[in-house]
């Protein structure tokens, strides 16, 4: 798994250092933003995630049942993934965006529709800890995406929507791959529709589905907001910025994955509540060592990886990388509510890290241009933060 998130994380800057070199800003601006929609529009298509079904999974031992819940959880996604898409279509056409955003946005909304369904199965590998397949399979797809972004790159294409296609086949391939797998170790009986279970499916995932959306819509919506009110070139240099920032704190959680199960949820609770205030700790200076050199080395990391086209974004780089911290921060705090089984927790934190990202970018967007979405980047990090050691200061008392 560890391999698994460092190669999604190495591979997918290369992958985004092509696209701005070959697309230009006009075309990079196009894709990111089409990409944010995109993704926004895949959390609702997340219900009934790994939380609710990697549990019952385990519980079922016979592997009929196991299929026949597997498959209702199947129905749920797919429905969910095709209002998810539908959802994206609609604010497309709502937002009057020009044809430059509707081809990609259509073309990548592709993947909602392959990639949330078929991954009922990998929770399924997940129930039967055997995440060797899953991750193989993953890492066969984006080879695929890799080199289809870098053939077509080498061929001189500049359509965006060719590369949006590129990013389609990883997701058309995974499905297939892991369909495939799926059919070889697992009855494939015909399964009655059971109203009663998909409610209760519902039902239990509700809480943790909020949460994913409300935390998406946090990370993406600046990049909806800010769009219509800058030129491409500026978008296309704060995309760019966040898209190095993001990368780089995807290294808190691959921390805290790793760290957690041994450190903090083999204890006990008053050793677990008191291990997650100092795996938050050594995760928060971790990321500030690393937002060091990623200050100063800012110019020549966006030089080396996008092009001189692109030299405006260093210094978005450097004010984004300022808040970094703080999201190290709240990936540590936010180990206390799984450990503690508090799904709410979650939804309310990014609850208020949505509305504040919202409030600010609204309102300083068109004052302050990219810097005012920095600037609600920063808030929506302060009070996720601020929340989780909230959370851990009354969790800290209810143990005393």
């Amino acid at each position: 798994m560890l391999l698994d998130r460092c190669s999604q994380v190495l591979v997918g800057i290369g992958i985004v250092a092509i696209l701005a070199r070959t697309l230009g800003t006009d075309g990079f601006a196009a894709f990111q933003y089409a990409q944010s929609l995109v993704l926004i529009g895949a959390s609702v298509a997340l219900i009934c995630g790994s939380e609710v079904v990697v549990p019952r999974l385990v519980a079922l031992g016979d592997l009929a049942a196991q299929h026949r819940l597997l498959k209702h959880v199947f129905r749920l996604r797919l429905l969910a993934a095709c209002c998810a898409y539908l959802l994206v279509c609609g604010f497309l056409w709502v937002s009057r965006q020009g044809d430059a955003s509707w081809q990609p946005a259509l073309i990548l909304g592709i993947a909602i529709l392959l990639r949330e369904p078929s991954g009922v199965v990998i929770a399924w590998t997940q129930a039967h800890t055997q995440t060797r397949p899953s991750v193989l399979i993953n890492l066969a797809s984006l080879a695929l995406k890799a080199g289809s972004v870098a053939t077509l790159a080498v061929m001189g294409i500049h359509a965006v929507g060719a590369y949006a296609a590129a990013f389609v086949l990883e997701a058309l391939m995974a499905a297939v791959l892991l369909g495939t797998f799926y059919r070889k170790y697992m009855p494939q009986q015909a399964v009655d529709y059971d109203g009663q279970l998909t409610r209760q499916l519902f039902r239990d995932g509700s809480l943790f589905w909020i949460s994913f959306m409300l935390m998406m819509a946090a990370r993406r919506a600046d990049q909806l907001i800010l769009r219509p009110h800058v030129p491409s070139e500026e978008f296309a240099a704060y995309a760019a910025a966040m898209q190095i920032v993001d990368n780089y704190t995807t290294l808190a959680t691959i921390l805290a994955g790793g760290i957690a199960p041994l450190y903090v949820y083999a204890r006990d609770a008053s050793a677990g509540i008191r291990n997650v205030l100092k795996l938050a700790a050594f995760i928060t200076i971790v990321g500030v060592a690393g937002a060091v050199p990623l200050i100063l080395l800012a110019p020549w990391i966006v030089h080396l990886l996008y092009g001189a086209a692109f030299a405006e974004a260093s210094s978005l780089l450097r004010l984004a990388t300022l808040a970094s911290p703080l999201v190290f921060a709240d990936v540590g705090f936010t180990i206390l509510a799984a450990y503690l089984r508090k799904p709410r927790w979650i939804a309310i934190k990014w609850g208020l890290a949505f509305l504040a990202t919202v409030a600010v970018d609204l309102s300083a967007i068109p004052r302050f241009g990219a810097k005012g979405a920095i600037l609600g980047y920063a808030v929506a990090n302060v009070l996720a933060t601020l929340a989780g050691i909230y959370m851990w200061l009354h969790a800290r008392r209810a143990q005393a």
